[in-house]
């Protein structure tokens, strides 16, 4: 900073914690966005296949398994896809509860490192 432009700060050792914590939150917060971008596709996949199924007039339909398709009855595949969606939607909602929480603990250090100081230093995504 040029003489003049205003006080500065010390950064302590609990203000570089911080940092880093806000740092690290920031860094899962993305990670998450896509998490959840993915899970959000998986659910509609799992949605377009029961669809599907519900449409279809055979008894046996194939099923991928892994890397591969077996024939299945359709009861069976209906019930698994079933099965499949309530645990996509489990893990949507942990992730979006995830989600939440940092955001939560983000908005607390952001409170806590402006309150010391104020605009030298820049906490916001450009």
């Amino acid at each position: 900073m040029q003489q003049g432009e205003g006080t500065e700060a010390q950064v302590t050792w609990e203000d570089q914690q911080n940092i880093n914590k806000f740092g690290r939150l920031n860094n899962r917060f993305h990670e998450l966005e896509e998490e959840i971008k993915l899970a959000k596709e998986a659910n509609e996949s799992l949605e377009d296949a029961g669809n599907e199924l519900i449409l279809s007039d055979e008894d046996v339909v194939r099923f991928q398994v892994g890397e591969i398709f077996t024939h299945m009855p359709k009861d069976e595949v209906e019930s698994r896809l079933e099965t499949m969606k309530e645990e996509a939607d489990k893990k949507l909602e942990r992730l979006e509860e995830e989600k939440e929480s940092i955001l939560a603990q983000m908005t607390e250090l952001k409170k806590i490192l402006y309150g010391k100081f104020k605009d030298a230093i820049n906490l916001e995504e450009d």
